[in-house]
């Protein structure tokens, strides 16, 4: 996930934003990282009343298309202190359409919500254990010379697993992405990436945000499943909660249903339709496609433990112990595929996605007092982005 989004939530509360994983082929816990017990939100479990809902707040934030430069934004707050959706912008330039609030878009890191998930029941269901090896699960993908590194470990981002090597283009070239959007990439790709070595650090005793970490955890999933992992999401979550418009599109560049484009702008000054992109780069974390209304869904039944028993999901919330900082050596702040952060004595729990041309989020406090989505389209891929968290997360938190 591009710092945009996370940094903005991290800025608005206190503290600099935090590691990324950089665009391009190779784009937290209960869980112990290898270091002692872990380490609970102190905010998981002490409800703080919300404030009442801003709804003009919340209207100008989503009103601005202009700081920085979006196509389109829409937003949809949930929970028991409070219901309201807004949507700005045009869904199509070239027809004109307005943004309707069951547009789908592409969800990028949310992804990782539904990897971990999976991860979760199949450890409920003992098929594999937290502390166990990925290695041992998956003999051979990675080079004989790393450390073990356990299914925990990449679940909250602390793997210490190499930088992936340069990608096959300028990623700060907006003409060079759409030269190579249509780009085809197998996960065994991706993991060879990173397979050059030398570790960043030992497994355990850092967090540093990698998609990586779940480009193998998907592998996982199908090695125990012996189906795509996205068929595993689907069987697992799709169906089961009636998520209509949520998919894993695999090698599908396109979206089928009604959707909100996303669009780059190029070096010229004209703005391309990027819609159609091919999402392997981004295989196993970062490739989905939903809308607010399934991701509220989704949020309310996994915080309601519909899909996960009471241990399995108190994994989700409980941070690595506090010896384990972000390689910046701010506090860690990812879990077993959630993130948190505090904006105005509200504690939010969630994960923000990006892919070029959309942006979006899902957080709720622990007791889903407040649940909210929001996606937006942006033109450019950079730190502009976190005005528009900042905007929104101030309105949805400030009294």
């Amino acid at each position: 996930m591009g710092a945009a989004l996370s940094g903005a939530v991290v800025a608005a509360t206190a503290g600099p934003a935090g590691a990324a994983s950089r665009p391009g082929p190779a784009p937290s816990s209960a869980l112990s990282s290898g270091g002692g017990p872990a380490r609970r939100n102190p905010s998981a479990h002490a409800p703080v009343p919300v404030p009442p809902l801003n709804v003009p707040a919340l209207r100008a934030a989503l009103a601005d298309l202009e700081h920085p430069e979006l196509t389109a934004a829409q937003l949809r707050v949930s929970g028991s202190a409070g219901r309201w959706c807004g949507t700005e912008g045009v869904a199509d330039r070239a027809t004109g359409r307005a943004v309707h609030e069951r547009d789908t878009f592409r969800i990028g890191s949310i992804t990782k919500v539904f990897v971990a998930t999976v991860v979760l029941q199949l450890a409920a269901e003992r098929r594999l254990s937290p502390e166990q090896p990925v290695q041992r699960v998956l003999p051979g993908l990675l080079p004989s010379g790393f450390p073990p590194i356990t299914v925990a470990q990449l679940l909250n981002h602390t793997s210490g697993l190499p930088d992936e090597q340069d990608p096959p283009y300028d990623p700060s070239s907006p003409e060079d992405i759409a030269r190579h959007r249509y780009d085809r990439w197998t996960p065994e790709q991706l993991v060879a990436q990173v397979a050059h070595g030398p570790m960043k650090f030992a497994p355990g005793t850092k967090q540093e945000y990698r998609g990586i970490n779940y480009v193998l955890l998907a592998l996982l999933i199908e090695r125990l499943t012996g189906c795509r992992y996205g068929e595993a999401i689907a069987h697992r979550i799709l169906r089961p909660l009636d998520l209509r418009h949520t998919a894993v599109p695999g090698n599908d560049p396109r979206i089928h249903w009604p959707h909100v484009h996303g669009y780059l702008r190029m070096s010229d000054g004209s703005l391309l339709d990027i819609t159609k992109f091919d999402q392997s780069a981004a295989w196993g974390e970062g490739e989905m496609i939903s809308r607010t209304g399934d991701l509220d869904r989704f949020l309310t039944a996994l915080f309601s433990g519909e899909l996960l028993p009471p241990h399995e999901l108190e994994r989700m919330f409980t941070l690595p112990p506090d010896e384990v900082r972000m390689v910046d050596g701010t506090p860690a702040r990812y879990a077993a595929g959630l993130q948190t952060f505090t904006v105005n004595g509200i504690t939010l729990w969630g994960k923000t996605g990006e892919r070029y041309g959309y942006s979006s989020a899902m957080f709720a406090t622990r007791d889903q007092q407040r649940r909210v989505v929001f996606s937006f389209n942006p033109t450019r891929r950079d730190a502009t982005q976190a005005q528009v968290s900042q905007r929104i997360a101030e309105a949805l938190t400030k009294a």
